[in-house]
């Protein structure tokens, strides 16, 4: 064999393996889904479509057992997401069902063979009718109950043969609209813990779907007393070497049986703020005595609170994320900024991920976010 040929295939066979030990992605085409919440209003010029692969709309209802609206503005918003394609054939839109406040009947909507039949067909259906790419179930969550959700503990198997029958349908309607080379998607958000991961059965789940989108996020919400990272990649170990991470969530997915590629790390635009924290360590993981819990989206923090107002920016080397403390009001905001996002997309390519998903598009319209992620995927 000429030896020209050889080194090659040698070459070759080394970048293989390297990839497999190491888990390290060789697919450049990364996704990068954007959650767009239906209640805000909405312009084609406010949403950069050439920088996203999947556009999430956020949420459809079940009611009665079926998919359905409730805002009174989502034709126009279907509408207006669908002209995106003008700038972008390639993107995908999908209707995300469920969120926080709207799972109350998945657990019914699973229960039995004829309401997962009904389901699926409403769910078809509804795709549709707006002329969508796939569906998306968010389900908070399964075994759970979230909001005040029904729930069961059978959900843990409903909700795989959920997924089957959906599935099943959106494969036949795939057939009969001839769209093998553009097939609807069937995507669903997880919860970032590892109760999420003991209620359900993402060993057989996941071949029912063409990616997963981990809420690694809100780790620390206003419910905690403690004023923590909400999406630090990595634990506080000198400081809180207990508290939750997006690599330990990332791990117990890997665990629970599901391909790495197959997983979309999520990300928040928004930050969440304590008040009255206990001044030590800049308020980092200390203890919280203020009623004053709160949110507030990434363009508010770059004009209002970077560096600016009493607040100052700090870095947790450990967690790699940012943090924002007002010793004054004893105020701390923790968030994603340009940097940490700047590791996350390394983080993603080291761990051989599907890519990023954001919640949610309009807490930061200055796009710097976006542009991190779209920039650190595609670079």
């Amino acid at each position: 064999m000429n030896r020209s040929i050889l080194l090659c295939i040698t070459s070759i066979i080394l970048l293989l393996t390297t990839t497999q030990l190491f888990g390290q992605s060789s697919n450049d085409d990364y996704k990068i889904v954007g959650y767009v919440a239906g209640w805000h209003d909405w312009s084609t010029d406010m949403i950069d479509a050439q920088k996203l692969t999947h556009i999430n709309y956020a949420f459809a209802d079940i009611q009665d057992g079926k998919v359905s609206s409730y805002l009174e503005n989502d034709d126009y918003n279907y509408q207006m997401l669908d002209s995106l394609k003008a700038e972008n054939p390639d993107l995908k839109i999908l209707v995300s069902v469920g969120g926080w406040s709207r799972s109350t009947y998945f657990s019914d909507a699973a229960l039995t063979e004829e309401s997962r039949e009904l389901f699926a067909e409403s769910a078809v259906e509804y795709m549709k009718k707006f002329n969508l790419d796939g569906v998306d179930l968010d389900w908070e969550y399964p075994g759970l109950s979230g909001a005040g959700n029904v729930y069961r503990s059978v959900d843990k198997q409903n909700f795989t043969l959920m997924l089957k029958v959906l599935r099943e349908h959106l494969d036949r309607q795939t057939e009969l609209d001839r769209r093998e080379e553009n097939p609807y998607l069937l995507t669903i958000a997880t919860g970032a813990s590892k109760n999420y991961l003991e209620h359900t059965e993402m060993h057989k789940a996941h071949q029912y779907l063409d990616f997963i989108n981990i809420m690694t996020y809100d780790f620390h919400t206003g419910g905690s007393p403690i004023a923590g990272h909400h999406s630090n990649l990595y634990p506080s170990q000198s400081i809180h070497f207990t508290g939750p991470s997006a690599d330990q969530s990332v791990q117990w997915h890997i665990d629970a049986g599901i391909p790495s590629g197959k997983l979309v790390l999520g990300v928040p635009f928004y930050g969440r703020a304590w008040s009255d924290v206990r001044t030590e360590n800049n308020g980092l993981y200390q203890w919280t005595g203020g009623d004053e819990r709160g949110s507030a989206g990434f363009d508010r923090l770059r004009d209002e609170m970077i560096n600016k107002n009493g607040f100052t920016r700090y870095w947790d080397d450990e967690a790699q994320a940012p943090y924002l403390w007002n010793p004054e009001t004893k105020t701390i905001y923790v968030y994603d900024d340009e940097q940490s996002l700047r590791i996350k997309t390394d983080y993603i390519k080291a761990r051989g991920l599907g890519g990023a998903m954001f919640w949610e598009y309009s807490s930061n319209l200055g796009e710097e976010l976006l542009n991190t992620l779209y920039n650190g995927l595609n670079n």
